[in-house]
């Protein structure tokens, strides 16, 4: 029971961080450029253009519009894990905007959406790795996918891309270029946001030595190993592969091992955006040997 209160209130904490980050984005950066946007903001800018209306009131009616959309369509699980979102993030906005001189940051538009796009990836990273959602049009896109089965990513792209036309009309030229910038910069730091600080080296040897190689790596380094049984593709005799994955700043000294050892290994090594379990995300149980 306290595990779970633990887990929902980091969940909790991640998301309400998120959605600062993306409030204080929006106002330092987007709005006062005028860079287009996807997502509830993006309809909320589209709005707030023909309707005398703060932002952040516009994003919360959208917001709770497709709030109840999704319920009604994909069930209390998933009203759960968007319901703070929902109200959080027009609220933190609605806050962020009385803060004075914010959107003074910078009059450069490029910087702007190098910032904005970076951070708008920092703070949807911090929710999806949570497990929860943003909200706003991604709802849209799970609602729709439902129904006609398309990729639920081509869906987000395709109501994004949606949003920023339906703001071409009062967009001039560098606006929309900035916009698209934004956007693409905002994935490529989603994409890495969720794997950081997770990140570590595999490498995976082929030597008659294996046996000697595993007790050193596991000696020397106090890495963790596993042996692959396998067979030789040109003998088809039988041996085994010595499997570790090693932190980034390991990695010089178990090559330097396993070449020490055999210089004729052969060893592949390969970047691993993640990994999760018992040494790693938990913590490792020492055996008497």
């Amino acid at each position: 029971m306290e595990n779970d209160l633990k887990k929902a209130a980091g969940t909790v904490g991640a998301v309400l961080a998120g959605n600062v980050v993306l409030a204080f984005t929006v106002t330092a950066f987007i709005v006062p450029q005028g860079i287009i946007m996807g997502g509830a903001t993006g309809v909320g800018l589209t709005i707030g253009h023909y309707v005398p209306l703060p932002l952040s009131v516009i994003v919360l009616a959208v917001n709770l519009a497709l709030f109840v959309l999704g319920a009604g369509t994909l069930g209390k699980k998933f009203a759960l894990t968007t319901l703070v979102s929902t109200f959080a993030y027009p609220a933190i906005l609605s806050v962020v905007q009385r803060i004075p001189a914010i959107g003074a940051l910078t009059d450069n538009r490029m910087l702007a959406a190098l910032y904005g796009g970076a951070l708008l990836g920092i703070g949807v990273g911090v929710i999806v790795r949570v497990g929860a959602s943003t909200g706003g049009t991604d709802i849209l896109a799970l609602v729709l996918h439902k129904y006609t089965h398309i990729p639920v990513a081509v869906l987000i792209y395709g109501v994004d891309f949606a949003v920023l036309g339906c703001q071409l009309s009062f967009s001039d030229t560098e606006q929309v270029l900035y916009g698209i910038l934004t956007l693409v910069t905002e994935t490529l730091v989603l994409n890495r946001v969720m794997v950081m600080g997770a990140s570590q080296m595999q490498l995976f040897v082929i030597s008659e030595a294996y046996e000697e190689i595993r007790q050193k790596l596991i000696g020397s380094l106090d890495a963790g190993v596993t042996m692959v049984h396998i067979e030789n593709g040109y003998g088809k005799t039988q041996s085994r592969g010595v499997l570790c994955i090693v932190p980034d700043r390991k990695l010089f000294q178990a090559k330097e091992l396993i070449q020490g050892t055999d210089p004729g290994a052969f060893i592949t090594i390969s970047k691993i955006n993640e990994v999760r379990g018992r040494g790693f995300t938990l913590e490792r149980r020492y055996r008497k040997a």
